[in-house]
């Protein structure tokens, strides 16, 4: 991958408390994936009821921390694309559903 838009676009975000969230979109111009051993938790995650982002965008991931991830290469995420939505360990906490554990 050499630009933005060859990264994977996160299809889905169920998390309607984020800011960047309208109907299910992702409105941030990328977002990064962070978290802690076993985790993948959205760092992009802002829980506001204001809206933000871009008006017209297809969020895309543009850092995933999560070394242990099968998608991972060189810290950049190699899926087709991300879900993101509530995590096992907080609910209404932003996780991504694509990570998994090599």
């Amino acid at each position: 991958m050499s630009t933005l838009m060859e990264m994977p676009e996160v299809a889905e975000c169920s998390i309607d408390g984020c800011g960047y969230n309208h109907d299910h979109g992702c409105h941030a111009g990328a977002v990064t994936i962070a978290g802690h051993e076993g985790d993948a938790s959205c760092a992009t995650f802002i829980p506001l009821s204001t809206k933000g982002g871009l008006e017209k965008v297809i969020a895309h991931v543009g850092a995933c921390q999560r070394g242990e991830c099968v998608h991972n290469d060189n810290l950049e995420c190699g899926a087709s694309s991300i879900r993101v939505g509530a995590g096992p360990e907080e609910p209404g906490h932003a996780d991504c559903l694509t990570f998994q554990v090599r």
